[in-house]
């Protein structure tokens, strides 16, 4: 991935991450705002329905005390047989505005009912446990219907007749009709569970609205933890209020619901005008992210190109931005560097070319000195011998000459790797198979081996194949690596020759077990004319070097003094 597409990408997700955090914000701030709305909104009903109750409670109170004190509700108490107002409730509760009303004699008894006339008789024995109904205001109660049973508000007076006493028990049912009486905000609605039941029945939940399964789970929750408590479903949030009895049961359950179809429409909205929104600031911002990394880019580009080609050797390479800024900055810096690198080469160059003749001349002088002390000496010994013993000349000729011949065959030796190295010529390139150069290599040469203790080891990969390369040459290098490995192992040892293959290239690894190298050695190893013997001219690996450089390869030493020396060389891609 190019540095521009980096660049790209990095400021398109900027932008995306920042349009998404601000709507996300946007959207929890809408919701929190909604929620607190709608927990005001919660609020002040549940504050309405505990006034409205209340309200209730008090004006069912002044009702059941209206009929206390009531001259008929005195004759009933008062009366021998208040069988004679078996049907009284009835008009009582018309005329006070109740639904549920009975009187009930000091027994128990029921004296009439205005809900169930028929119960006449039976007991209401919850009235006598209680000693004073004055002070009790009004309070829920299951009451029995001729329908079944239900729930109501209700509240209890008592009337004194001489040593008799009459209750009077009325009230108000709390059903579709009371919770109409309820003034709701649009949007929000109130709902009423009747727990008139040991199990949850549906039919006791009563208002306005859809039902379903998960309204009927919420509300036996609700029944089973008895307290006040929040919970959403679908796309409507309930707050629930418990209702219980004198006796602290749980009689019934207020829900009130409130629809977040609002804010899920808002929501809605602002994704969609958000997602718009999104789009075009991301359009916009890769356009303007586009144009500003090209402008970054574009020299950034320029300048990587014109390294290149100082790389690749072209030193003169310069590069023009005109910007002032810092890309500018690096540019003019470039250039100065190019032109330093141009100045210090042409140092260099000079100093290697002036370093180079004057070792070429120390090693001429080195290499020439040694042969040319037994001549000066030979040709000496042939004159003395000329002007003391003319007798004797030609047996000292004899021997002089034997030795002139063998020192300047010594001088044209040393003369010839010189040349040798200069004029190595350019290589032929062929596919080789170098698992077979690698073992008639090795054939050559079993005799220096044997005759230096040293043995061979060869490890040839068979998954080798031809690689491309001068037969004549390589065979040279191997030659000169394995003699260079004989003479690191004065005393014997074990060389070790290894090919493997490298996909399409291959490696060459030449091991020994000899003293090792250090690791300046091992830098200037490759120097030509430099050498760690006592003897020799230096080239030795020097040309290898070569060789393997005119193949486009790469030779590496691994050595440490004590653990011998590797000699690496990969051919090919």
């Amino acid at each position: 991935m190019t540095f521009r597409t980096r660049l790209l990408l990095i400021f398109t997700i900027a932008v995306i991450v920042s349009v998404g955090l601000v709507e996300w914000l946007a959207i929890d701030a809408t919701r929190r705002a909604f929620e607190q709305m709608d927990s005001r909104r919660v609020d002040a009903l549940v504050a309405q329905f505990r006034k409205e109750f209340q309200g209730r409670g008090g004006d069912i109170v002044r009702a059941v005390n209206g009929i206390a004190a009531s001259d008929t509700a005195l004759s009933i108490a008062g009366a021998p047989d208040p069988s004679a107002y078996y049907n009284e409730a009835a008009a009582m509760a018309a005329a006070r505005g109740l639904a549920v009303l009975e009187l009930v004699a000091d027994d128990g008894s029921i004296v009439s009912s205005a809900e169930w006339p028929a119960r006449f008789g039976y007991k209401e024995d919850w009235l006598l446990q209680r000693a004073e109904w004055k002070s009790q205001g009004a309070f829920l109660r299951r009451e029995e219907l001729p329908d079944g049973v239900t729930l109501a508000l209700v509240a209890v007076a008592t009337v004194t007749a001489g040593d008799r006493k009459l209750y009077i028990v009325g009230g108000q049912q709390l059903d579709e009709g009371f919770l109409s009486t309820l003034v709701l905000p649009e949007g929000m609605r109130a709902l009423l569970y009747r727990d008139l039941q040991p199990q949850f029945s549906p039919g006791q939940l009563l208002g306005p609205g859809p039902r379903g399964p998960d309204l009927y789970a919420f509300v036996s929750e609700v029944r089973k933890r008895g307290t006040e408590s929040s919970g959403t479903i679908g796309s409507e949030a309930f707050h629930t209020l418990p209702l219980k009895g004198d006796d602290g049961g749980l009689l019934g359950v207020l829900l009130i619901g409130s629809s977040r179809e609002e804010l899920l429409s808002l929501e809605r909205s602002q994704r969609w005008y958000g997602s718009l929104a999104a789009a075009t600031g991301i359009l916009i911002g890769i356009i303007v992210t586009a144009w500003a990394t090209l402008r970054v880019t574009r020299p950034v580009q320029r300048l990587a190109e014109s390294a290149g080609k100082v790389a690749a050797g072209n030193w003169d390479t310069t590069v023009e931005i005109p910007s002032s800024d810092e890309v500018g900055q690096l540019a003019r810096a470039f250039n100065r560097m190019t032109h330093q690198l141009v100045e210090q080469r042409e140092r260099l160059v000079q100093a290697e070319r002036v370093a180079a003749w004057r070792e070429l001349a120390r090693r001429l002088a080195h290499e020439l000195k040694n042969p040319l002390f037994p001549l000066q000496i030979t040709v000496e010994n042939m004159q003395r011998a000329r002007e003391r013993s003319p007798d004797e000349f030609d047996e000292v000729f004899r021997e002089g000459a034997h030795t002139l011949l063998a020192e300047l065959a010594n001088l044209k030796q040393i003369i010839a790797r010189f040349s040798d190295f200069a004029k190595m010529p350019a290589p032929r390139m062929e596919p080789v198979d170098f698992n077979s150069l690698v073992a008639e290599t090795m054939r050559l040469l079993d005799a220096p081996l044997a005759q230096a203790r040293v043995t061979p080891k060869i490890i040839l990969d068979p998954g080798l194949g031809p690689v491309n390369a001068d037969a004549e040459q390589m065979t040279r290098a191997l030659r000169n690596l394995v003699v260079n490995a004989i003479d690191a192992m004065p005393n014997g040892g074990t060389l070790t020759v290894r090919t493997i293959s490298l996909g399409p290239g291959m490696r060459l690894e030449v091991s020994d077990t000899g003293q090792g190298l250090t690791p300046e050695e091992c830098a200037r190893l490759f120097t030509p004319y430099y050498t760690t013997k006592t003897h020799g001219t230096g080239l030795g690996l020097a040309i290898v070097q070569s060789v393997v450089s005119d193949h486009k390869g790469r030779i590496a030493v691994e050595s440490e003094p004590g653990k011998g020396a590797t000699f690496r060389i990969d051919l090919g891609p």
